[in-house]
C-alpha cells in the first residue's frame, strides 16, 4: 500500500508541545538542522520533506484536477496543507506550532487562516504571501520538467546563500539535495507557487506570528516580510543582516533566538504552570524556559524579541546568563511577589543611576500592577536613600516613560537599553 504521507522525522521529548517545521523548494528536512537541537530541547519537533524532496514521493501531489488542483488540474496550496494536517492527525496533536521557510511558510500562512483551530503559534521565515508572477513558476516548472533539478544549480548561490558560503560542507549538502530533488516533484511545487496568493487572507490570521527575512535576500526580499508582518494583527517582525533566502543556514545564531523566542514562551509557561517544583540547581534548560517565561511576561514579547533578535555570538552567552539566573532563578523564586521585586529594583536602579534600565523597569512595574502613584513612592523613599539627585533624573525618567505610554498608549514601547535583557 502507498504510503500518503509526506517523509518526517521526529525529534524531542516525546511529551513535549508539538512543532512542526516546513522546508523551502528544493531543499530537504535537513534546511531545519541548524535550529533542530535548540528547538527540540522544548518541542517535539516533526520535520516534513515536500513531495519529490528528501524521501517524500512526488505523487503526493495532485496533478488530475482534483479539488487540491487549480483549474489546469496543477497542485495548490491546499493540498501541501493537507498533508501537514495528515501527519498532525497521525501524531494526535489538535494543536500544533509551525514553522516554515519559504513554500514552507506559505504553508503555515494558508494553516493558520483556514484552520486557525489547528495552529498554537506560527513562523513564517523568508516567505512571503505572493511570490511574484506565476509565469515565472511556470516557466521554471516547464524548464525543470525538461532539464531536470541541474537547471537551477548555477543559481542557488547568490540566492540562496552567498557565493562564498555556497563553497562550504553545508552549502554544498544542499544543492545536493537539490539535485537530488525529483524533477516532477520540484515542478508540482513551482506549480503550488504560481497558484498561490494569501494576500487577502493576512488579516484574517490571528495566530501569533513571527515573521523573519533575510536582509539580501533577493528571492523574497524583506519587503514580502513587511507585508505580512503590516498585515497580520499583532505580527513581529525580524530582518536577520547578512542573509539571503535560506536565512537560517547562512545566520543560524540569529534565526535559532528569535524562533526560540517565539515558540520557547508557550513552551516554557506551559511546563512553568503545571510544575510544582521549582527547576533544580543545574537543570539549566529549565532554569533556561522558566526564566524565559517570566521575562516575556514582566518585560513584555516585543522587547525580548528585539532583545532576542539582536543577539550576537558574542553577546549570546550574556543573554543566557541573564535568562536563567536573573529571570529563571531569582525573579521565579517565591519569597517575594512581583510587586515587591519592581520595587526593590528601581530603589537599585535609582541608586546606581542607570537611567536606561529604570526606564525598562519602570514599564515593567506598571506591568506588574504598580501604580504610577506607588511607582512616585518608591522614587521619593530613593530621595532619602539614594540621593535627591539620583531621585530627580529617576522622576525625569520616569516622566518621560509616561509620556511616551500616554502618547501610544497601544504600542509597546519599551527602552532600548545598550544591551536588552
Amino acid at each position: 500500500m502507498t504510503d500518503t504521507r509526506p517523509h518526517h522525522d521526529l525529534t524531542g521529548p516525546a511529551t513535549a508541545p508539538p512543532l512542526i517545521l516546513g522546508p523551502s523548494i528544493g531543499t530537504s528536512l535537513a534546511v531545519w538542522e541548524p535550529q533542530l537541537p535548540a528547538l527540540a530541547r522544548e518541542h517535539r519537533v516533526l520535520r516534513w520533506d515536500l513531495p519529490g524532496h528528501g524521501g517524500s514521493p512526488a505523487t503526493l501531489l495532485p496533478s488530475d484536477g482534483s479539488a487540491d488542483s487549480s483549474a489546469d488540474g496543477s497542485a495548490t496550496i491546499d493540498a501541501l496543507a493537507a498533508l501537514v494536517l495528515r501527519l498532525a492527525d497521525d501524531q494526535g496533536w489538535e494543536r500544533f506550532a509551525y514553522a516554515g521557510i519559504s513554500i514552507g511558510g506559505a504553508v503555515g500562512l494558508y494553516l493558520a487562516a483556514h484552520h486557525p483551530d489547528r495552529v498554537s503559534r506560527l513562523s513564517v521565515v523568508c516567505s512571503s504571501a505572493r511570490f511574484g508572477d506565476p509565469a515565472v513558476w511556470r516557466e521554471r516548472a516547464a524548464l525543470v520538467r525538461a532539464e531536470g533539478t541541474e537547471a537551477m544549480v548555477a543559481s542557488r548561490p547568490g540566492t540562496w546563500f552567498s557565493h562564498r558560503f555556497a563553497q562550504s560542507p553545508v552549502g554544498a549538502a544542499l544543492i545536493e539535495d537539490l539535485r537530488a530533488t525529483d524533477r516532477a516533484g520540484y515542478a508540482a511545487c513551482c506549480d503550488v507557487l504560481a497558484a498561490y496568493d494569501m494576500t487577502a487572507d493576512l488579516a484574517k490570521i490571528t495566530t501569533p506570528t513571527l515573521v523573519v527575512a533575510g536582509r539580501d535576500d533577493p528571492a523574497t526580499p524583506p519587503a514580502h516580510a513587511r507585508q505580512i508582518a503590516d498585515a497580520v494583527p499583532g505580527a513581529s517582525l525580524v530582518e536577520v543582516a547578512g542573509a539571503a533566502h535560506l536565512a537560517g543556514v547562512e545566520r543560524p545564531e540569529a534565526v535559532t533566538a528569535a524562533l526560540l523566542a517565539h515558540f520557547t514562551s508557550t513552551a516554557a509557561l506551559l511546563a512553568h504552570l503545571t510544575s510544582t517544583a521549582p527547576p533544580q540547581p543545574g537543570d539549566d534548560a529549565s532554569r533556561h524556559a522558566a526564566g524565559m517565561a517570566v521575562r516575556r511576561a514582566v518585560l513584555g514579547d516585543a522587547h525580548v524579541d528585539r532583545a532576542v533578535a539582536r543577539t550576537t555570538p558574542f553577546t549570546a552567552r550574556f543573554q543566557d546568563f541573564i535568562t536563567r539566573y536573573a529571570w529563571g532563578e531569582i525573579w521565579t523564586g517565591d519569597g517575594l511577589d512581583r510587586r515587591t521585586r519592581s520595587c526593590i529594583t528601581l530603589t537599585a536602579l535609582i541608586a546606581h543611576g542607570h537611567d536606561a534600565e529604570l526606564a525598562m523597569h519602570i514599564r515593567a512595574a506598571l506591568t506588574n500592577g504598580l501604580t504610577r502613584e506607588e511607582i512616585g513612592e518608591v522614587l521619593l523613599q530613593s530621595a532619602i536613600y539614594c540621593g535627591v539627585p539620583a531621585a530627580n533624573s529617576a522622576f525625569a525618567t520616569a516622566q518621560r516613560v509616561f509620556d511616551d505610554l500616554d502618547a501610544t498608549p497601544d504600542v509597546d514601547s519599551a527602552s532600548h537599553s545598550r544591551t536588552e535583557k
